[in-house]
């Protein structure tokens, strides 16, 4: 009798640290959701209760997101146009090889991964998976009941009605966008036999070169230097896909400034970031017109009468030689055109 007590408290105390070992974190929904697409329950409990992953504590969203243009101003300056021209003739085999194979202009590609990355020098070292799981939570029930009670507080009736339409729809928005990313992460990490919490990039959740986003990776990611290996952090291979995915998306030689601007788009939805890669790109494919940074505009005057003031398995990348100079190669086919204000869509997080 002593014996089987003492088989009965071992077994729960067993239990009790299972449980402990395997604490979902807050994210019990999603894990739900994983284990209908044929994530193994274990293996997800494995991954977010994991020391390095933090606990899910509400995620409150903005219902309208928007990106300043002052974000990526930087990227047409002199010295950010000379950095992304140094780039273009460092891999210049791997940019004009992706064109001829997808169509893609080079310089475009190249101003994408400049501004996404700087050429492969600034990839990000965040744990990714936490970052897209955390948004895809936004339609968790009580996350969402949250939302709409913080936008709801104190507005009348009718117009609380609408709200919560709004908040609903931003959920569900934010859920589509980002759930199948952290399956994407899952599946990388199955295929390639390595810890989901291994793949590192930025606080947005994308990684590599090109700074592409889990799914985009399965979709898109080519073996652009032929080792067998798909890694967006060399930089033969994250070319390639880069212009793979920009072909996949509508892209080829001689569309319209306008279809140029929907299939970047798609990349990034913002209008800013498109604004700059098409200028970038600008710059790049001609590279024998001087860029002038614009001088600061003159501070105003202050008034003489007494006023108050008024008051943002990871591979080591391999250089591929130069084979030439960025400068010799010809015009690469970007359609210019003066800047126009789009308005048609409105900006959202980036999901690639």
């Amino acid at each position: 009798m002593r014996t089987l007590l003492v088989l009965g408290l071992l077994l729960l105390s067993l239990t009790a640290v299972r449980a402990q070992e395997f604490d979902d974190k807050g994210y019990g929904w999603l894990i739900d959701k994983l284990e209908v697409d044929g994530v193994p329950r274990e293996r997800s409990l494995r991954v977010f209760s994991d020391p390095r992953f933090p606990p899910f504590d509400g995620l409150g969203f903005s219902l309208d997101p928007r990106e300043s243009h002052a974000m990526y101003s930087g990227h047409l300056s002199a010295s950010s146009t000379a950095r992304a021209r140094r780039c273009m003739d460092d891999h210049l085999t791997a940019f004009r090889a992706a064109e001829q194979a997808h169509g893609v202009s080079a310089a475009v590609i190249a101003a994408i991964v400049h501004v996404e990355s700087a050429c492969n020098r600034n990839t990000g070292n965040t744990i990714i998976l936490p970052r897209l799981a955390r948004l895809a939570m936004a339609n968790e029930p009580p996350n969402l009941d949250a939302n709409i009670a913080r936008y709801t507080d104190g507005v009348g009736s009718e117009s609380s009605a609408d709200i919560a339409r709004r908040v609903r729809a931003r959920g569900q928005r934010l859920e589509d966008m980002f759930y199948p990313e952290v399956l994407g992460t899952f599946t990388i990490a199955a295929r390639l036999g390595i810890d989901p919490l291994s793949i590192r990039g930025s606080g947005s959740g994308a990684f590599g070169m090109p700074q592409f986003l889990p799914t985009s990776y399965l979709r898109h990611g080519e073996d652009g230097n032929g080792d067998g290996v798909v890694s967006l952090y060399d930089p033969d291979d994250a070319i390639f896909s880069c212009a793979k995915y920009l072909s996949a998306h509508g892209w080829k030689p001689g569309i319209t400034y306008e279809e140029q601007r929907r299939v970047i788009w798609d990349y990034n939805h913002s209008d800013a970031y498109i604004d700059a890669v098409l200028g970038l790109a600008s710059r790049i494919a001609d590279p024998d017109e001087p860029v002038v940074e614009a001088a600061a505009p003159p501070r105003p005057r202050k008034k003489v009468a007494a006023r108050k003031a008024t008051s943002k398995k990871r591979v080591v990348a391999k250089k591929a030689p130069a084979k030439k100079s960025a400068a010799k190669v010809k015009k690469t086919s970007v359609t210019k055109k003066a800047p126009t204000k789009t308005t048609s869509k409105k900006t959202a997080t980036a999901a690639r």
